[in-house]
C-alpha cells in the first residue's frame, strides 16, 4: 500500500478553507489550490459548519469540545464526592 501523507493543518487554516467553500468556491478547486484532499475538505466542512436553526450557532466541532469538557467535569465531580466522603468519616 502507498504511504499515508498526513499533515497537520491549523484550525485557522481549516476554517479559512471552509469559509472559502461557503463563499462559493468548489471543493475540487480548493483541493487543487491548497493541496488538500477533497475528502479532508468535506470533513472540515462538516466539522466547522454551524448547525442550522440555532440562535447560538454551534458546529459539530464545538459540540464535541463541549461534550469532552462535560465528561471531564463529571469525572472531577465524582472524585470530589469520594474525597468528601473520606473526609466526612474522619
Amino acid at each position: 500500500m502507498g504511504s499515508k501523507n498526513s499533515r497537520n493543518y491549523s484550525e485557522d487554516f481549516k476554517k479559512m478553507v471552509v469559509e472559502l467553500y461557503h463563499s462559493g468556491q468548489s471543493v475540487s478547486s480548493l483541493s487543487s489550490e491548497y493541496g488538500v484532499s477533497e475528502v479532508t475538505i468535506y470533513k472540515w466542512i462538516k466539522a466547522f459548519t454551524p448547525v442550522a436553526g440555532e440562535e447560538n450557532q454551534l458546529t459539530p466541532h464545538d459540540i464535541a469540545a463541549i461534550q469532552k469538557e462535560n465528561l471531564k467535569m463529571k469525572q472531577e465531580i465524582e472524585i470530589l464526592k469520594k474525597a468528601m466522603a473520606i473526609f466526612a468519616r474522619k
